[in-house]
């Protein structure tokens, strides 16, 4: 549904050298990036700022053209066929909205059926289900200056949606958000993707909700892809440390000496481990001469595992 293939993209600048003197530089957003996503995929699509996340998303909604490469988004090329991939695609930015301030939310999706030329009978239908999958009946009526951030989401949502696009991209679509609206635009993108199938590409900061959301994760950085995978994967990768917590039936015995961050309390122990540093017999040997009650893996929190693969493609 979406391939790219070896695209690369970059800016001109202006950096000073004097009161009165700059010169033009080129810093590279994206080089040479090869993906693809099939139908009905939901994808987490993390980096750091400056990474080219954002410049990779206009590339594929036909915003911008690829100083190399190709894109192909359902077929067409998305910049030189931008009215025809418009019509498959929906957009949500987070930090940029695409209602109309003053109008009624109501209003600003017939401004749209409009603009999309959408048939009554399939806007009456597609309207329908969007107002009860998404809640908009509460505020129907009410101008879009008016709304809380989490219904203007919601409105945002129905304006991407409202022309039943075959492929959602969402830039930092719960930027700014309380945890009780974020949990609430999840569990709709959720629903949604299960109602339509629909393909959604997600760019986020907010890594609960590629865990949430995404079944798959790719990772950018300096431009250049870093990791296309799932979470699992990914975790094993890093191999970052993990927690580890037993509760012995009698008092902890000795443990060896390779463990880090031990701590004792009575019968239970808590320390870490690093899956890069493979097994441990000396811990397995002590694990089969003792009775174990209970043994607790927590997995490390993604913001350490993404940290730890930046640092390692930075090296």
């Amino acid at each position: 549904m979406i391939e790219l293939s070896h695209v690369s993209k970059s800016y001109k600048i202006q950096k000073k050298t004097g009161w009165f003197r700059s010169e033009t530089q080129m810093k590279c957003a994206v080089k040479d990036v090869s993906l693809s996503i099939g139908r009905g995929e939901i994808v987490g699509y993390i980096g750091p700022n400056g990474s080219g996340k954002s410049t990779t998303i206009k590339m594929m909604s036909g915003i911008l053209l690829p100083d190399e490469g190709t894109i192909r988004v359902n077929g067409v090329d998305p910049f030189y066929q931008r009215k025809q991939n418009g019509r498959n695609i929906g957009v949500l930015f987070g930090q940029r909205s695409q209602l109309w301030w003053h109008l009624k939310l109501e209003d600003t999706l017939n401004l749209l059926r409009h603009m999309y030329d959408i048939p009554d009978a399939q806007y009456a239908a597609r309207l329908s289900m969007l107002r009860k999958t998404l809640s908009l009946d509460e505020f129907w009526g009410q101008p879009i200056r008016q709304l809380s951030l989490g219904q203007r989401m919601r409105g945002e949502l129905a304006a991407a949606l409202i022309h039943s696009p075959s492929i959602l991209y969402l830039d930092e679509p719960t930027i700014g958000m309380d945890v009780i609206v974020k949990e609430s635009i999840r569990d709709l993108l959720k629903l949604i993707h299960q109602r339509d199938g629909i393909t959604i590409l997600l760019t986020t900061h907010d890594l609960e909700d590629v865990e949430r959301i995404c079944s798959r994760v790719i990772v950018i950085s300096h431009g250049q892809l870093c990791f296309d995978g799932s979470m699992a994967r990914l975790r094993e990768q890093c191999a970052s440390d993990s927690t580890v917590t037993i509760l012995f039936a009698s008092e902890t015995p000795e443990l060896p000496d390779q463990l880090r961050n031990v701590k004792k309390e009575g019968k239970r122990v808590t320390f870490t481990i690093n899956r890069a540093m493979g097994e441990s017999p000396l811990l397995a040997e002590t694990i089969s001469r003792n009775i174990v009650r209970d043994i607790a893996i927590s997995e490390p929190p993604v913001e350490n595992v993404i940290r730890d693969l930046y640092e390692g493609v930075g090296q």
